[in-house]
């Protein structure tokens, strides 16, 4: 029979669609009334609190719906919040951005870590799910060695031989990032081609399989833990916003190839820095990158020209940069050359600049690249510097402010600057003991001094007057304001009000 929809009352037709929607997703939404029973009630769960506005929400919600059926039938449950209909609950958890995610167990909850794409959800969470270390039996063996990236395989001919101790504590401490297992049955040691004691690696990647190279008999956590570290990073890979992390993290240089994807040299291209990137592994990583998508990237890393491929090397730790010459062909023996001298210190970093300003006539002083060592560690002045970036929201919001401040010190500049420098477009140089991870930073040095101090209080104009007053080494006193003579007739000024500055916004973004 069919049913006409206009007879149906409207109330009953909107919780028609709210069960049919809920019914269709394996994410459970969850309310304030539902929340606490829920996640006591789960031994394993995870759960996004997110708002429906977000771009990032929007784009990891077909991820979660997929990686929520997958894990369904491995018995884990994946659950959301929203924020937005739920701001008090959210605000009891303490949820400064979106998405957040959190795994709970019965209730008690740790920040995920893990990746935002469906097949690492479901990596993660599975992780999550077992023991730090699995026993593995010879009928799971082989099914075990493939079921990460990253598998570890102790060896033993007993679960609690040397060195299951250390072996298990590396597990505890890196479960997020690698599978382990143990093997005590010695017929499936014997399967595997493995005498006891030994530890095994296998990788999804590379070469399938590495046995921990040191005497097995004196391992402890931070070797092995170091050991899967430098397994873990592919010879030469693609870094995207989803690897990134894993090389950020590593204390080593970044040896960027930029390739246009859609040449269809790209390969070759990569294929022939493959032997540079094995032979110098042990110094730097080595990654291949989409140069059309990360263009604005390329040119951060001071490669100017849009001509592919193109190779940059950077240092993480001090973010400095040393691109091949962008006038030369790309070879196998020019990169090799490159690499050569930087790993032998016999290069320096091309510094990325702005012109230095021709005047400094408004009340906040202007730093570039080339001025900056000059200016910044002046030990006769004292020096509150703003390090941001054109399209950061934050930075926007604080320029007028930063203005305000500039202009109230205005007439005491030589012994107070307050200054910026657009960090994208202007390298530190390498005597400078710090470097900016995001934007604004605010950093002040007092005079006599080459040491910055780390501006953390709000950005309001008060409190960066306050901290001043606290801070700075050379007196403040600023002269009395000249007052005109009073005419005597005055006609009616109209009433000028500042703008004020949006309220700070409720929730952190990426703006980094």
């Amino acid at each position: 029979m069919r049913l006409s929809t206009l007879s149906l009352p409207a109330s009953v037709l909107a919780l028609a669609s709210l069960v049919l929607a809920e019914g269709d997703s394996d994410v459970v939404s969850l309310t304030t009334s539902s929340f606490d029973s829920w996640v006591s009630a789960e031994p394993l769960a995870l759960v996004e609190f997110f708002a429906p506005w977000c771009g990032h929400c929007k784009a990891l919600a077909p991820h979660y719906e997929e990686a929520a059926t997958t894990l369904k039938e491995k018995g884990i449950k994946i659950a959301k919040v929203d924020c937005v209909e739920e701001a008090d609950l959210c605000s009891s958890k303490d949820i400064q951005g979106y998405p957040t995610l959190k795994v709970y167990r019965k209730g008690e909850a740790v920040d995920y870590t893990g990746p935002r794409k469906a097949d690492g959800i479901v990596s993660y969470m599975v992780k999550q799910s077992l023991p730090a270390v699995s026993d593995v039996t010879a009928e799971k063996h082989d099914e075990f060695t493939k079921a990460d990236k990253i598998v570890a395989i102790a060896y033993l001919p007993s679960s609690t031989a040397a060195p299951a101790a250390e072996f298990s504590a590396a597990a505890e401490a890196h479960r997020d990032d690698y599978l382990f297992g143990v093997v005590s049955d010695q017929d499936a040691a014997a399967a595997a081609g493995v005498v006891p004691p030994a530890i095994v690696v296998y990788r999804s990647f590379d070469e399938p399989r590495s046995e921990y190279p040191y005497p097995i008999a004196g391992a402890n956590k931070k070797e092995i833990s170091e050991w899967l570290a430098e397994l873990s990073i592919p010879v030469l890979d693609e870094v995207n916003g989803e690897t990134y992390g894993i090389y950020a993290s590593s204390a080593k240089p970044l040896a960027y190839v930029f390739v246009d994807p859609t040449s269809e040299d790209k390969d070759a291209q990569i294929a022939a820095i493959r032997p540079v990137a094995q032979k110098y592994k042990p110094k730097l990583n080595f990654v291949w990158i989409d140069a059309v998508k990360y263009g604005d990237h390329a040119k951060a890393l001071n490669l100017q020209e849009q001509k592919w491929p193109a190779f940059v090397i950077q240092d993480l730790q001090k973010q400095l940069k040393y691109p091949y010459d962008q006038s030369k062909e790309v070879t196998t023996e020019g990169v090799e050359e490159l690499v050569k001298q930087y790993v032998a210190g016999t290069i320096q970093p091309q510094l990325k600049s702005q012109p230095i300003p021709e005047n400094q006539d408004g009340p906040v002083y202007t730093l570039v690249g080339k001025n900056f060592e000059e200016i910044a560690n002046d030990e006769k002045k004292d020096v509150f510097v703003e390090f941001y970036a054109s399209w950061c929201g934050h930075c926007k919001r604080l320029a007028p402010t930063w203005e305000q401040l500039g202009e109230k010190y205005a007439a005491i500049k030589d012994k107070l600057v307050i200054a910026k420098l657009e960090v994208p477009e202007n390298d530190l140089p390498p005597t400078v003991p710090f470097r900016i991870q995001g934007f604004p930073t605010l950093k002040f040095k007092p005079a006599g001094s080459k040491d910055f101090i780390d501006y953390e209080g709000d950005r309001s104009f008060e409190s960066l007057v306050t901290f001043i007053e606290e801070h700075a080494k050379n007196p403040l006193d600023l002269p009395e304001p000249v007052k005109a003579d009073e005419p005597a007739a005055q006609e009616p000024i109209a009433e000028t009000k500042k703008e004020e500055a949006p309220a700070a916004e409720a929730t952190a973004h990426d703006e980094l």
